[in-house]
């Protein structure tokens, strides 16, 4: 895929965060984006305003936990498009709690919309996305990689969606399709204000500084490369891809690293 221009590609989580920067940043690249959220007013301004700048857009409100939802996004975008190139399984929550103490709801809630939201989606888009030779993203995460403590649920689920799109991948080989699992650091985004503590309410506010972390619009960029390369595993940042390196020959260090680094967050649950 030597560029995004024409290409329909449908984002879930797309009403805010890098869902949102990528819908912007594919549509002004020329791609027809479909945009996939619970948040119809949020997704029917983001539309409008893609519209304006002169692109090309649709949205369907949906919850990836309910599998007749996210089949009806796909048929919406088939209808309006008439195919599928890209499927960008973004939408997600997150968690920061430690496991001695957090509600097992909230993992049950962490599972049904990163984990099965992903596996949800790819049902219904696969045939299409196997007939276009396109792709299939999975936004994961440094969590993804290797545990982090006091993100449980996070990690699980992250690491639940990597073993399923590897698996999509291998079932694939001979069907041109290819299968990406993107891993951002910590990012600017109100995932982070969104996380859910111990009893399942919002964190709403971030203990890290935003000012040091990637942009959406830099993750929409990093992933759109990614995506033209044709790339199994994306890692961003550097401490993505140290996190890749060193697990490989010092887990054990790295477990007392994350620690470590985990701990010093202000009120962390570590301490």
């Amino acid at each position: 895929m030597k560029t995004l221009e024409n290409k329909t590609i449908v984002i879930t989580g797309a009403s805010s965060g890098i869902g949102e920067a990528m819908a912007r940043v594919y549509a002004a690249q020329g791609a027809r984006v479909v945009l996939g959220a619970r948040n119809a007013e949020r997704l029917a301004q983001l539309t409008a305003e893609i519209h304006a700048a002169g692109g090309q857009a649709a949205w369907c409100a949906v919850d990836v936990t309910v599998p007749e939802q996210c089949k009806a996004l796909i048929d919406m975008a088939v209808t309006t498009f008439g195919g599928i190139d890209v499927l960008i399984c973004n939408a997600g929550i997150s968690m920061r709690a430690l496991f001695d103490k957090v509600d097992l709801s909230v993992l049950h809630r962490l599972m049904d919309v990163n984990f099965w939201g992903t596996v949800n989606c790819c049902k219904y888009a696969l045939p299409y996305v196997q007939a276009s030779h396109g792709s299939i993203v999975g936004i994961s995460s440094v969590a993804g990689l290797h545990g982090l403590p006091g993100r449980t649920g996070y990690s699980a689920s992250k690491y639940a969606m990597t073993g399923f799109l590897e698996t999509l991948r291998i079932e694939n080989l001979k069907k041109g399709l290819h299968v990406m699992v993107a891993c951002p650091g910590f990012t600017a985004s109100n995932v982070r204000f969104a996380a859910l503590t111990a009893d399942g309410s919002q964190q709403g506010e971030t203990p890290r500084d935003e000012a040091k972390m990637m942009t959406p619009e830099q993750v929409a960029r990093i992933v759109a490369r990614g995506i033209r390369r044709r790339k199994r595993l994306c890692l961003m940042e550097i401490e993505g891809r140290a996190t890749h390196f060193v697990k490989k020959f010092a887990p054990a260090f790295l477990d007392r690293m994350f620690y470590w680094v985990m701990s010093k967050e202000p009120d962390s649950p570590l301490k």
